[in-house]
């Protein structure tokens, strides 16, 4: 799975999110609370990708076997992308399924 459909999915989620949310919030006066989320949420989504992005690279360098490069970097490099890929994952699906519970409830 890539990162660019978690990006849509959680995109997706959020400004199905952002409408109702929007509403409640600025009648309660707390809008900014909403954006804290919401760019927060962009930063580590960013941050996952340009882990994937440097192990990516890591990867080519050590194939093309760049005297810079060593096996144990590229090897540490690959891990953080996946273990920060597994966490977005697991973000999106606990927004998934927050927002269905949501849309769930009884009104």
């Amino acid at each position: 799975m890539e990162i660019k459909a978690i990006n849509a999915q959680i995109a997706q989620a959020v400004s199905g999110m952002k409408v109702p949310a929007a509403a409640s919030a600025a009648s309660a006066g707390k809008a900014a609370g909403g954006a804290d989320f919401i760019a927060s949420l962009d930063s580590a989504l960013k941050s996952v990708s340009s882990n994937q992005r440097a192990s990516s690279e890591l990867q080519r360098q050590f194939q093309l076997e760049n005297p810079n490069v060593g096996l144990e970097e590229t090897m540490i490099a690959m891990n953080k992308s996946s273990i920060s890929f597994q966490a977005a994952v697991q973000v999106r699906n606990r927004l998934v399924q927050a927002y269905e519970s949501v849309m769930n409830m009884p009104v």
